[in-house]
């Protein structure tokens, strides 16, 4: 199985060295399950014909689906057209919200601001992908946009008191996911350095704090492969 990794932002170089950039986070992932990867820096409009992958994932970013930037546009009319064909797509974090908004839904900036470190969410729906199923999962998160509204036909996966669309699907071709499997504790932990006095001492402690929990990273990969595979 080959999937489409589409790129919209790049890690901090000064942290590449480290962890590396956003679609070798993902291929590292989805190796452990015989997947192949092909990257697309959508950021820089690069796209495949919609039929080299068999599948797409779109990456994290730090802008917002409602910037007003010529990528993004052009991003949401593939998205669309990904889900005319009906063709595998999952977004992660920015790829989430992108899918929600590029689809009728609305994406905003969160009125609860951000959300760092470990969070758990309550799974409300038992679908056949969800194998194995857990009933909380447990995530990286770094986002202060969430997703406000879903689109018509939507189903609600996941959900928290912090962010009430964790995880929601269109159809069963379209699967977004708010946290980020991809990440890892250290890189979570340079993140929210990087953003400490955006974030405020007490949610950067609360964020750090967080990363002694435990992370279900593997199961929602599997969610993931399982979701495109079908």
């Amino acid at each position: 199985m080959i999937v489409g990794i589409l790129q919209t932002d790049s890690v901090l170089p000064q942290y590449q060295a480290a962890h590396g950039n956003y679609p070798g986070m993902f291929e590292r992932l989805l190796s452990t399950h015989d997947v192949q990867c092909k990257h697309y820096n959508v950021e820089a409009m690069e796209y495949p014909d919609i039929d080299e992958c068999d599948g797409y994932l779109i990456t994290g970013s730090k802008s917002s689906v409602y910037d007003d930037e010529p990528w993004i546009v052009r991003l949401s009319e593939f998205v669309q057209a990904l889900h005319q064909r009906k063709k595998s797509t999952v977004g992660v974090c920015f790829g989430h919200q992108l899918i929600a908004h590029a689809l009728g839904g609305r994406t905003q900036s969160a009125p609860v601001g951000w959300g760092v470190g470990i969070h758990e969410v309550q799974v409300v729906a038992k679908t056949t992908f969800l194998d194995p199923f857990l009933d909380q999962v447990r995530l990286i998160v770094s986002h202060k946009d969430q997703v406000a509204a879903l689109p018509t036909g939507a189903q609600l996966i996941a959900t928290s008191d912090f962010c009430p669309v964790a995880m929601f699907s269109v159809g069963e071709h379209m699967f977004g996911i708010q946290g980020h499997p991809e990440f890892s504790k250290p890189y979570s932990a340079e993140m929210m350095g990087h953003r400490r006095k955006i974030l405020g001492e007490e949610k950067y402690a609360e964020g750090i704090g967080s990363l002694e929990s435990a992370l279900d990273a593997d199961v929602v990969t599997s969610w993931i492969v399982n979701f495109i595979k079908r």
